[in-house]
């Protein structure tokens, strides 16, 4: 890191993850859920199997096409996910 970097923010906090694994009718789907104060309400959500990650809530769900952008899925897997996750954030 040169001298000249400059933090926007460093601090540390205690997070809880759940990781869940399920079944869809076109897939597998392995996910870490972060939830932290970093970001307004909404949680951090980790895709384990391609280790993409979006920063979503309930208002990002029902943004047209965003979770399948996000995740890189076709829109039938992300109906599962979205399925899914309208019931944990």
């Amino acid at each position: 890191m040169s001298s000249e970097s400059f933090f926007l923010y460093d601090h540390k906090e205690d997070t809880v993850t759940r990781f869940v694994s399920f079944m869809g009718d076109t897939n597998r789907h392995d996910l870490a859920i972060t939830t932290t104060t970093n970001f307004y309400g909404k949680k951090l959500v980790v895709n384990l199997q391609t280790n993409r990650a979006a920063i979503l809530g309930q208002d990002d769900l029902k943004e047209e096409g965003y979770v399948a952008h996000a995740f890189g899925v076709t829109d039938e897997e992300a109906e599962e996910l979205m399925e899914f996750l309208y019931t944990v954030l």
